[in-house]
């Protein structure tokens, strides 16, 4: 592990109200780390508080293993550190010198500051633009205008909150491809405000689950969808599936659950009699014409298709087989197994797509 900034026991006051509460934070150098929660969970508080323009009531912040206890320490970080906010925040002149207003505070001489705005413009794809007013943009150039203007910085660590919030879909879409390889490229290490799943999921490495001001989870992101450790993370991360049951069955690391009357079987090791929640991701869940004469999987039901959802790409279908789970299946799929609401089907998970959490009786 090698962090560029960890945070120890920070408590965040507003008013008088504690805002934040964080036990510890660690932001490991060249990742990109994503912090998601509801509304109001504390991420943009959490994000002004790592660039130093939120001064903490209690805790510790270290930069590249040095304490950020004075007005000189926090001003040395600032010089590394880049914010993107969620409104870009561009000023009435041209492109090129919006992205190269950070630049000259840092006694660059003009060539210097030429390349870097030039640098960042084509990462960003927008050198057509340098000579526009910013005033006559769209919302999706003025993002790019505002990264730019980040990244021309060359910071060390970068800050993001909401950066694709308020975009239409075709430039968001855009936009995410072109940041993920730009932060690949560079090996700048990145902290996002996230709120869509999706976001995370295509450029996150890490993960951390905010609400109401505490962090609840933090892990890789494979870890953190996979194996969310309460209901309000699962519920969060998408997992649909989240079904009670009781243990009937705990050896040699196989796991038998009782939900409804029917058997799931898991992974792990678990005290018989003991209550638990079954979450299985819709992703992981396959949906048969009938049951299958050889599978893999260790989970098979029949049951009956109560709802078919339309979403972007996929379709959303909710199955009851005494219990009620939700799968996604491709528009193909779910059209040559002539699927519609009311038929009867088969599905399918194996043991090992089964994330098992304790719950309380």
């Amino acid at each position: 592990m090698n962090p560029i900034l960890t945070i120890q026991d920070l408590i965040v006051q507003r008013g008088g109200v504690k805002v934040l509460d964080i036990d510890e934070l660690n932001v490991e150098t060249s990742r990109i780390l994503a912090l998601i929660g509801p509304n109001g969970a504390g991420k943009s508080t959490l994000l002004l508080t790592m660039a130093g323009l939120l001064k903490p009531g209690q805790g510790k912040i270290f930069y590249r293993g040095t304490p950020i206890d004075s007005n000189s320490s926090r001003s040395e970080m600032r010089r590394s550190v880049s914010v993107v906010f969620q409104e870009p925040l561009l000023l009435n002149t041209t492109v090129y010198k919006n992205v190269a207003l950070g630049l000259k505070f840092r006694h660059l001489t003009s060539t210097e500051i030429a390349r870097s705005v030039e640098e960042s413009l084509d990462y960003f794809g927008i050198s057509f633009l340098a000579k526009r007013s910013a005033k006559t943009l769209s919302g999706g150039e003025s993002k790019r205008v505002s990264l730019a203007r980040a990244f021309a910085l060359q910071p060390q660590l970068i800050l993001m909150d909401e950066a694709f919030n308020s975009l239409d879909p075709p430039t968001r879409e855009t936009l995410i491809e072109d940041l993920r390889n730009i932060l690949e490229r560079t090996k700048i290490t990145a902290v996002m405000a996230l709120h869509d799943r999706e976001e995370t999921l295509r450029l996150a490495q890490d993960v951390a689950v905010m609400t109401a001001g505490k962090i609840i989870q933090t892990g890789t992101t494979t870890q953190v969808f996979n194996e969310p450790v309460s209901e309000f993370v699962a519920s969060f991360v998408g997992t649909e599936t989240i079904l009670e049951g009781i243990v009937t069955e705990s050896s040699g690391g196989k796991v038998v659950v009782s939900v409804a009357g029917k058997n799931i079987e898991s992974v792990g090791d678990f005290l018989h009699g003991q209550p638990v929640y079954c979450c299985i991701r819709p992703e992981n869940i396959t949906v048969h014409s009938t049951i299958p004469e050889r599978s893999s999987a260790r989970n098979i039901y029949e049951a009956k298709v109560r709802k078919i959802i339309r979403q972007a790409f996929f379709y959303k279908m909710i199955l009851d087989c005494g219990f009620t789970v939700v799968a996604y299946t491709t528009v193909s799929s779910c059209e040559d197994l002539g699927i519609c609401e009311g038929s009867k089907v088969a599905f399918s998970f194996k043991a090992t797509a089964v994330h098992i959490m304790k719950r309380e009786k």
